[in-house]
């Protein structure tokens, strides 16, 4: 067996222990870098648009846009910290960054897309108690409420990320076989703690919140249909068919979105098998998952008119102007 070309290894100066890999054409090396940084540069633009907003506007100072903008920091994080790596880390043939960056890395990236999840699961009780409590809901979710939910949110992904991989944090290299390897395992156990209670119970929780919203939603619009006998009738018949429309698609849209980019990552620990970055669908899954960051202030966001006019205040550089804080954006 003939050995391999130096040029071909990850350290030449350790011919015997230097994993080896392949160099992409140069072509298609660019195009790849191209598109990861697209959606990076993206990711991260969208939701710099996002905390700006709810951050520089008074009228957005909220408990709900509170959780917006705690969402928005995580993927944010995300579209900053982890897809730059994501992208050498499929791009190029041997890992550089060293052992403890290996490790650190899958600790950032689990940490955000943890925190991501609870925001989503903190919005969902947010406006649950918005459209089936109304009268309730300024005394229940108040402002500092929503700030001390967020930071236990923050705090529990850290610290349940950190338990998780802490094995790898001691010893990074513990499933590399030679230099120029960042391998994690994930194994079974660890692998169906994470399913229950990153997957399967905050998907639970969406779901029954906003299938009770979509019910009373669709409830409120009927009602509104006997109170109208005249020619309004038909027009009254005609705004709760739109309700229930616009009920139906964005509980659609976020149910779908939120299955499609996670449940991919989910699939090892579902067949009973460990999860490793070593796999070959590994690339396509993992950033499925990083990608929801990106539609995250699309759909959350951009259905919100305010986002749009506050858009249009940053772009326009009408925030630059003395008082633009206190401009009425809703």
């Amino acid at each position: 067996m003939n050995s391999p070309d130096k040029s071909e290894l990850c350290y030449p100066d350790f011919f015997n222990l230097s994993c080896t890999g392949l160099m992409r054409p140069r072509s298609e090396t660019v195009l790849l870098y191209a598109l990861f940084s697209f959606i990076s540069v993206f990711t991260v633009t969208l939701n710099l648009l996002v905390i700006i907003s709810i951050s520089y506007f008074r009228q957005l100072h909220t408990p709900t846009n509170v959780l917006l903008l705690s969402l928005a920091i995580s993927d944010l994080l995300v579209g900053l910290l982890v897809m730059p790596v994501e992208t050498l880390r499929f791009i190029e043939p041997c890992w550089l960054l060293g052992d403890i960056m290996c490790a650190l890395s899958y600790i950032i990236g689990f940490t955000l897309t943890s925190a991501s999840v609870g925001n989503m699961v903190l919005i969902s009780i947010d406006r649950y108690v918005a459209i089936c409590f109304p009268l309730h809901y300024p005394t229940t979710i108040t402002y500092i409420r929503a700030e001390v939910s967020v930071s236990l949110c923050w705090a529990c992904a850290l610290l349940y990320n950190g338990l998780i991989l802490k094995d790898h944090l001691r010893q990074p290299d513990r499933y590399n076989s030679c230099y120029g390897e960042c391998l994690v395992v994930i194994s079974v156990i660890s692998g169906t703690v994470d399913l229950v209670f990153t997957f399967i119970v905050p998907c639970s929780v969406i779901l029954i919140l906003y299938m009770r919203i979509f019910v009373v939603a669709v409830s409120q619009a009927h009602a509104v249909q006997p109170r109208f006998r005249t020619a309004a009738a038909s027009t009254a018949k005609f705004t709760a068919k739109k309700s229930e429309k616009k009920a139906a698609r964005t509980l659609g849209i976020v149910i779908f979105v939120f299955l499609l980019t996670f449940c991919p990552y989910y699939y090892p620990s579902l067949a009973g098998q460990d999860t490793s970055n070593s796999a070959s669908s590994w690339a396509i899954v993992s950033w499925l998952l990083y990608f929801n960051s990106c539609l995250n202030p699309l759909i959350y966001a951009f259905f919100y008119p305010w986002f749009r006019r506050a858009i249009s205040f940053i772009v326009t550089l009408k925030i630059l102007d003395g008082d633009s804080s206190n401009a009425n954006i809703l």
